[in-house]
């Protein structure tokens, strides 16, 4: 059985965060105004960090970016060519800048609201993590020089995961969080020859793909087309382009069974039983 991840509708109230608008996130921006279209969805950018020289080209920045904040350069230009009221914050992210732009009183239990991640480190990921239930469902991108994978979940405790899938309506509602799904991600990259570079400087000195961001963008991309769509039956998928490979991971109980220590029985929905 294909299992489809659940979600509401995301209402004029609810909307998406993008946290990281550097290499993948900045791809990953335009392509979210693209999907959404006239839809009035909610969408903020987060990012910290500075344009500089070296990112021009190399990530959707551009000359007259120099010196912006990377969310403030992206908001404004995407508003402008979309239509669309993007809110940016140029700090850290926190649940609370979220709450604040998705008008979280407006809330059915907070559920409806989407992040996607594309940061490069752990910290980064474990304020995300630490903020579990304040959104729907979290994607997170992460790669390295030629490969990297996408993950989707929303629950961060192997205890809560109990009962998510619903065989009667072939749905999925709870799946083990990325950084539950991969906890590494939690950990410092061994990396000591990139450690000082970001994305742009890696791909510069050849240590980066220079398609590789953008690889990722569409992987994501397609992630959250299909998970609009009620269409998602991924709750991962690894792809490395020096195998020319797209290996995606299906949203099944014995998977997440063996990720978590739980049972199959102890995740599967007892009162939902196939419908005729």
């Amino acid at each position: 059985m294909e299992y489809k991840l659940s979600i509401r509708e995301l209402a004029e109230e609810s909307g998406i965060a993008i946290v990281g608008c550097g290499g993948t996130g900045g791809f990953v921006a335009e392509g979210v105004c693209r999907m959404l279209g006239d839809k009035e969805c909610r969408l903020i950018l987060i990012d910290h960090d500075r344009v500089e020289p070296h990112n021009l080209m190399r990530q959707s920045f551009y000359e007259q970016d120099l010196g912006k904040f990377k969310s403030e350069a992206l908001a404004e230009r995407l508003s402008s060519l979309y239509g669309r009221e993007i809110a940016y914050s140029v700090y850290p992210y926190t649940r609370q800048t979220v709450d604040e732009v998705f008008v979280r009183r407006h809330y059915r239990s907070g559920l409806d609201g989407i992040i996607i991640g594309c940061v490069d480190n752990p910290h980064a990921r474990k304020a995300i993590a630490d903020s579990e239930r304040g959104w729907g469902w979290w994607i997170d991108a992460g790669n390295g020089e030629h490969s990297g994978q996408v993950l989707i979940g929303n629950i961060g405790q192997p205890e809560h995961l109990k009962e998510g899938f619903h065989p009667g309506q072939e749905t999925v509602e709870r799946l083990p969080m990325p950084t539950l799904q991969q906890p590494d991600l939690l950990l410092p990259v061994p990396a000591p020859e990139t450690q000082e570079m970001d994305c742009a400087e890696a791909v510069e000195t050849n240590i980066q793909s220079p398609v590789i961001n953008q690889a990722m963008a569409s992987l994501v991309l397609e992630f959250l087309s299909r998970l609009l769509a009620g269409k998602l039956t991924w709750m991962g998928a690894y792809l490395d382009l020096e195998m020319g490979a797209l290996r995606p991971v299906q949203a099944e109980p014995e998977t997440v069974a063996r990720m978590v220590g739980l049972r199959v029985d102890q995740l599967v929905c007892k009162k939902c039983g196939k419908e005729h």
